[in-house]
């Protein structure tokens, strides 16, 4: 999810049907590409925003939507899940599922520019469905975790495809919807766990039982059919009710240019308009050379984000080079410590609910609904705070990491499952306003040409941290305060090392 929000901020203008200046500089990728693109940017500029695009707005947000809904669905049947089959290390599940996601953001994100964006569109849903379904019937912890990773190799292409997809269809003008996507990601865990209220709190094992069989336990088998039918629901309707045309810059790429023109006159007529691109628009600039046209020219344009110019650009001088690698270490600090507890949430509210007399399943995911609902205004408080004279993007940014931490520590000193709900409410709240301004400041403060690479090193570090949070969690034994007290010091480290950051992007225009 990082990496897409990323894109999404670069705050562009265009008129008269002109669309903005690309972002990588005249001469950065092939020369004979880079030509015909800023043909059909025009040409989109031109059609404007219009019936196709909203629509498009719509089947894109299921994917964000699933960015959210399957990994807080694997935080929500840790529990019983672990009950059921006695599994002696938890964290291997949630550990599962991070490294699908980072083969899925791998695979897809290149893949899409190899066999198109149509067929990535349209797989990532299915087999995340298809998985999820499956995994209803898993026989031991061993084969949903192999699920779990599955499933999450979908979910895991789901930002880099869709934002991509969003992005090449969007005249310059309205990409800050991309931003807008995130209410899809903030009430898809709402829905999640109005579900998995009545199925996870009332058909599993309760904490105190001391046998737990798979008749006993149905809830979680059913809420997995729940989430893989919703999953289910969202392929057939982007497959059979929602007509996605390839995109014209993957079409061209490939040597395809009399069906680009085609694809940008079919979105042009599905939104009542017409367009003045003609084949010959795009043929004028062959004269430039040879296009490369095959799979691995798309690869190398691909991996033109990556290449070390742009990374040497990013630490061109003392001070860059100083703010990159900080916003890099936040990034990988907030990696680490958000899933390393928010992850293991309901496992972490059932075992301290028990200590307190108080760990009914009922109760458990009964308070996770609250913990999702007040999660929500974070992010539009966020949105508010970011633009105060004398506190802007880092002293909102500073203090909400911090807070975050501070929070995690106050649960530390929780007597009763209330008290343990409104440390966890103020974690949900304050980690909401850290991410909206978090995915707001980073493309800020990176040089436009080399934003993609600066957001990449961020995205990979997060993912990678990411990852070592459930071997954290396996030696830290989520049964004690540890990985709370780890995830809390990494969160106030953060905070932190944001007041060092030497950029207020605050009422300046990016550069």
């Amino acid at each position: 999810m990082a990496e897409a929000k990323h894109d999404s901020v670069a705050h562009t203008t265009a008129i008269d049907g002109i669309a903005p200046d690309p972002t990588l500089p005249p001469g950065t990728i092939d020369p004979v590409y880079e030509a015909k693109a800023h043909v059909l940017n025009n040409a989109i500029q031109e059609i404007g925003m219009g019936r196709y695009q909203w629509q498009l707005f719509g089947v894109i947000g299921f994917g964000w939507a699933s960015d959210n809904l399957w990994p807080v669905a694997t935080s929500l049947i840790l529990t019983p899940v672990t009950n059921e089959f006695k599994a002696p290390k938890p964290p291997l599940l949630s550990l599962s599922q991070n490294i699908g996601l980072l083969v899925g953001a791998i695979f897809w994100g290149f893949g899409c520019d190899i066999f198109g964006r149509r067929w990535a569109f349209n797989l990532t849903l299915g087999i995340t469905s298809v998985f999820g379904l499956i995994a209803a019937g898993s026989p031991n912890f061993a084969a949903i975790g192999v699920f779990a990773a599955l499933w999450s190799v979908g979910v895991g292409g789901n930002l880099p495809v869709d934002s991509a997809i969003f992005l090449e269809f969007l005249p310059g003008t309205h990409q800050y919807l991309l931003t807008v996507l995130s209410v899809f990601w903030a009430l898809a865990q709402l829905l999640e766990t109005l579900i998995a209220w009545p199925l996870l709190g009332n058909l599993t094992c309760q904490e105190t039982a001391t046998t737990c069989t798979r008749s006993e336990n149905v809830g979680w088998r059913y809420f997995m059919i729940v989430m893989g039918g919703l999953a289910l629901i969202m392929f057939i309707i982007r497959f059979f009710l929602f007509h996605l045309y390839e995109s014209p810059k993957f079409l061209m790429g490939r040597g395809k240019d009399a069906a680009a023109v085609e694809v940008v006159h079919e979105v042009a007529r599905r939104n009542g308009k017409t367009s003045s691109l003609v084949l010959a628009d795009l043929e004028k600039h062959d004269t430039q050379g040879q296009q490369g046209t095959d799979a691995a020219a798309a690869l190398r344009r691909k991996l033109e984000k990556l290449n070390f110019t742009h990374v040497r650009a990013l630490f061109a001088n003392p001070r860059l080079a100083w703010s990159t690698s900080l916003i890099i270490l936040i990034w990988g600090f907030i990696g680490l410590g958000y899933p390393l507890y928010n992850a293991f949430l309901p496992y972490i509210q059932a075992q301290r609910g028990v200590k307190f007399g108080d760990g009914s399943t009922y109760i458990t995911y009964r308070n996770q609904l609250i913990i999702a609902v007040l999660g929500v205004p974070g992010a539009l408080i966020g949105g508010a705070l970011v633009e105060l004279r004398r506190f802007g993007r880092k002293g909102t940014l500073s203090v909400s990491t911090a807070l975050t931490g501070v929070f995690l520590f106050a649960s530390t000193t929780a007597t009763t499952s209330d008290a343990l709900l409104g440390w966890n409410c103020a974690f949900s709240f304050m980690s909401n306003v850290m991410y909206a301004v978090l995915y707001a400041y980073t493309p800020e403060i990176f040089p436009t040409k080399d934003r993609g690479t600066g957001n990449a090193l961020t995205a990979t570090a997060n993912r990678v941290f990411g990852i070592m949070a459930p071997i954290v969690a396996i030696y830290a034994n989520l049964q004690t305060s540890a990985p709370v007290y780890v995830s809390g010091a990494l969160f106030i480290a953060a905070g932190f090392l944001v007041v060092l950051l030497p950029f207020e992007p605050r009422g300046k225009a990016s550069l």
